[in-house]
């Protein structure tokens, strides 16, 4: 970032990835291309059932087959657990049992079982064949939604198999607001369960040396220094006595910021054996046991008066967690409820969510997983419109903040400022031409095809000021050629943080691009962070980078007026050279670390040897806001229930962009996330907790060929930090799947068709469009 008064120079320009070299030409660094000397290798065995007692579990035979060198069960390795929580949530933070093997009890068709270590991978899939398990089966908590009235309980712990509730101010206040309203709308809408399917799947690797008692992990993780940690607390051993190393990561969403059960495993078992232990999940492993997302429903209520404008909405939400949610889901879940006024003008409501254990896989974070707001609010809002024969873009106008109403705050007390949701959704209706649509879907109907357009505008929360992501350090060193190394905690998952990075540090300390190299992802010799979630990388790092920049900054200055003898005033410092205004002669940075590293004799008076500075930001904003509007299109036909997806267009405001490639890489990503979320993605369940997506023939992923061109604009409101950076690595995630689902709402607008539920796949089309016309039978013959 460049300082106040400096234009940057790389900051804001398309500037080429540095990662893409490697990667693209297959020379990348994964947990599996880690191999460490005489390495083995992990496979778990896993229940088939959702729920039941383990009687008993016979391992000789497996023990025996060639190549075994190893097989656990809880006995071994949980009562080895020195702590077990998560930096995110405290010390001090209930949160849900969490062994790393099955002890006593299977929770869900996946558990991990028993541990095999084999020589490689194939020995030890074939020894877990021969592990006898005997189980007691026991009736499942499958369907979350009446899990709470269950007479079983997933675990003992919590009988009523509630994890936790939050809530605003009690529903009944606001009785006399809804009784009184001319206009009452609620709806009912059920998400289904789906996960964020990087494309690498979890693994790791863990070597134990005895001798300095020191760990040294290679991870595909999100937060390096958090799996350092993590590890530390769960051996019993001091941090700096574990290094985590994460390199190139296919993919993380959320998913990997945190150390989950079988990663415990392998930390645990890697010091009972003298090798290297490597555990590459299959993406079979990945859709049973990885973790689910979105699994939720809410009825949402809004009250208006006879104009349109809303005077109150309530939403009462229950949330899935699984049976070990990571973390516990209660602290993260509050955003649902918090944020669910979205950006408009609302004087009244209140919340209430609850969180539910179920006999399925643990819920995971999932780019924005409070992204349920959205879907409720915005659904809400275009049934509502229909409701009131208004059309759902006039009822948003009458109803959304303007940049005149800022600072603001929701009916819940969170505070806007610094976002621009009017202006973010006028430019996405224009650049689909709002009006000259209708009038195209007008023509349509009359032909008999189904063309829809929805929306979704939302407000982001970015670079919270909780504990653990309040802060992020970088420290910066000038070779003694010259050339500049930056060093941050990283996590980069496909979000170009080495780019940006690099970008901005060549802005702030006014070097040449080509000069500037990161090193991310190592806990033994970057700064500690966070790592990449809850889409703070950017503001964060350029806070970190320009902290630690300007002290370097101005040190290159003084070395440079000490030699030239001018003073420091008229020394300029940009492009890696150092002139002194109206005089003659310059300084190379790389002459002035020569003076730095080895003339130390020629240095001004009190600026120390060397070329390195470390610093660190501290937020100090509660949330930086980041806002989008998506507008889809679609047709939809009313025979095979296809949807095809038209035209996709977000209207985004993310700050000054760092690299505008960057971010609509970020948008396109999570806009198509989104787009699976509604139309095909799903881990469902029968009813006896039998997982029945567990391959992609089952698993559907949208692909190039059902995405339309995803057009982009851009809408520029600084924020209060660094830079006026915000994040966006989520954002395409939250709006996405409400604009479809809204799309094709609208289409079926005509045939009095109402969603409840999703995915919207084909059958779930046709069997909404047969309903409704087995309905519309029913009443005719009522009335004849």
């Amino acid at each position: 970032m460049a300082p106040t008064g400096r234009a940057a120079a790389y900051a804001g320009t398309r500037t080429p990835r540095v990662e893409d070299a490697r990667l693209l030409t297959g020379t990348g660094t994964y947990v599996d291309d880690v191999v460490r000397p005489g390495m083995l290798h992990v496979c778990f065995v896993r229940s088939p059932m959702a729920r039941a007692r383990i009687l008993r579990i016979d391992a000789s035979e497996a023990r025996e087959l060639p190549g075994v060198q190893a097989v656990f069960v809880a006995a071994d390795l949980n009562p080895c657990v020195h702590e077990q929580w998560y930096t995110l949530n405290g010390r001090d933070d209930p949160d849900t049992p969490r062994p790393p093997l099955a002890e006593g009890e299977v929770r869900f068709v996946g558990d991990p079982v028993a541990m095999i270590v084999a020589d490689d991978r194939y020995l030890a899939e074939d020894a877990a064949e021969l592990v006898v398990v005997d189980y007691d089966p026991l009736a499942p908590v499958v369907d979350y939604t009446t899990a709470l009235d269950s007479p079983e309980s997933v675990h003992a712990e919590h009988p009523d198999n509630l994890v936790g509730q939050l809530g605003g101010r009690p529903m009944a206040d606001l009785d006399p607001v809804f009784a009184s309203a001319p206009h009452v709308v609620a709806q009912t809408l059920y998400q289904q369960s789906h996960g964020p399917v990087p494309m690498e799947t979890r693994g790791i690797v863990a070597e134990w040396a005895p001798a300095g008692r020191e760990m040294s992990i290679w991870a595909s993780t999100q937060s390096p220094h958090e799996v350092r940690s993590f590890c530390a607390r769960l051996l019993g051993i001091a941090e700096h006595r574990v290094r985590v190393v994460m390199r190139d990561t296919g993919g993380g969403f959320g998913q990997k910021v945190l150390p989950q059960r079988e990663d415990m495993c392998v930390m645990l078992a890697a010091r009972k054996l003298p090798a290297a232990l490597k555990w590459i999940e299959d993406r079979q492993e990945h859709l049973l046991a990885a973790g689910q997302a979105r699994h939720e429903h809410g009825e949402a209520r809004i009250a208006l008066d006879e104009d349109g404008r809303i005077l109150a909405a309530t939403l009462d939400h229950v949330q899935d967690a699984g049976a070990y949610p990571t973390p516990s889901p209660v602290q993260s879940g509050i955003a649902v409820g918090m944020l669910f006024p979205g950006p408009y003008r609302i004087p009244e409501g209140t919340f209430s969510s609850r969180f539910v254990y179920s006999n399925t896989s643990g819920r995971v974070a999932y780019r924005g997983p409070w992204q349920y707001e959205s879907m409720a609010r915005e659904t809400l809002l275009d049934t509502a419109a229909r409701q009131l024969g208004l059309d759902p873009v006039e009822l948003r106008r009458r109803n959304m903040l303007t940049r005149d109403e800022l600072p603001t705050a929701n009916f819940n007390g969170m505070p806007y400022d610094h976002i621009s949701p009017r202006e973010t959704f006028e430019q996405a209706l224009q650049m689909l031409d709002y009006e000259a649509f209708r009038k195209e879907q007008e023509q349509a109907r009359q032909q008999g095809r189904y063309l829809g357009v929805g929306t979704c505008t939302y407000v982001e929360p970015t670079a919270g000021a909780t504990p653990f992501h309040a802060t992020e350090g970088a420290t910066i060193r000038v070779e003694p050629s010259g050339k500049v190394n930056i060093y941050v905690a990283g996590g980069s998952c496909g979000n170009s943080l080495e780019t940006t990075v690099v970008q901005l540090t060549a802005d702030a300390l006014g070097v040449a691009i080509e000069d500037v190299s990161t090193v991310q992802g190592d806990t033994a010799i970057t700064p500690y962070g966070a790592g990449t979630g809850g889409s703070r990388s950017g503001p964060m790092t350029a806070g970190a980078i320009e902290e630690t920049a300007g002290v370097l900054r101005e040190r290159i200055r003084a070395i440079a007026a000490h030699r030239l003898q001018v003073p420091l005033e008229d020394v300029e410092f940009e492009r890696g050279q150092a002139a002194a205004k109206g005089a003659d002669g310059s300084l190379s940075l790389a002459e002035i670390a020569d003076i730095a590293y080895y003339q130390v004799h020629a240095l001004p008076p009190g600026v120390p040897a060397g070329l390195e500075a470390s610093g660190r930001y501290h937020t100090p904003h509660l949330m930086i806001w980041a806002n989008a509007t998506h507008v889809c299109t679609c047709e939809v036909d009313v025979v095979t229930g296809e949807v095809k997806l038209l035209r996709y267009i977000v209207s985004e405001d993310c700050g000054p962009m760092i690299n505008p490639s960057v971010v609509e890489g970020q948008i396109h990503g999570g806009t198509v996330q989104g787009i699976g979320g509604a139309l095909y993605e799903e881990l469902a369940y029968d009813t006896d907790g039998n997982p029945v997506s567990t391959t992609f023939m089952d698993y559907l992923l949208p692909t190039a060929t059902e995405v339309p061109v995803i057009e982009v604009g851009h809408v520029e409101t600084p924020s209060p930090g660094p830079g006026g950076y915000k994040g966006v690595g989520e954002g395409g995630a939250i709006g996405s799947a409400p604009a479809v689902v809204n799309a094709v709402a609208d289409a079926l607008a005509p045939l009095g068709v109402r969603i409840e539920r999703l995915p919207l796949t084909p059958a779930s089309i046709v069997g909404l469009i047969d309903r409704q016309r087995q309905r519309q039978r029913q009443e005719q013959g009522a009335r004849s």
